[in-house]
């Protein structure tokens, strides 16, 4: 299985920006997907994730301004984000797996990351 992400960039503090993920190789329409995200010198992070089922779970930090959606059809799970912040600034990585929400030691596949940068 293959996750790859795509969409990050460099936006202002404020700004909007989407990232999406497309997996290849299998099905995933029955694992939770999600994201996490690892700022530079710090742990990798829990940020989304969303069941098969459409249940939704956010880290608190994230909560009424990121969205997550996917759609099983394509296999893909994308990561809306509004009011960025400075903060924000990180690699943010796909992620499948078992548990939900998605637990970093419950993840069976990783995405190699896209970099997200908040100008202040």
């Amino acid at each position: 299985v293959q996750l790859q992400a795509s969409g990050g960039g460099l936006v202002q503090a404020g700004g909007s920006l989407s990232v999406s993920c497309a997996a290849s190789g299998r099905t995933l329409s029955r694992h939770t997907m999600g994201w996490f995200r690892q700022a530079p010198g710090k742990v990798r992070e829990f940020v989304a994730s969303i069941r098969w089922s459409g249940d939704r779970s956010y880290a608190e930090f994230v909560t009424g301004r990121f969205t997550i959606s996917r759609d099983n059809a394509k296999n893909t799970v994308s990561l809306q984000m509004n009011s960025l912040k400075p903060e924000d600034t990180a690699v943010y990585y796909c992620a499948a797996g078992n548990t939900s929400p998605l637990h970093y030691y419950g993840v069976d596949y990783w995405g190699k990351g896209t970099l997200v940068t908040v100008s202040s």
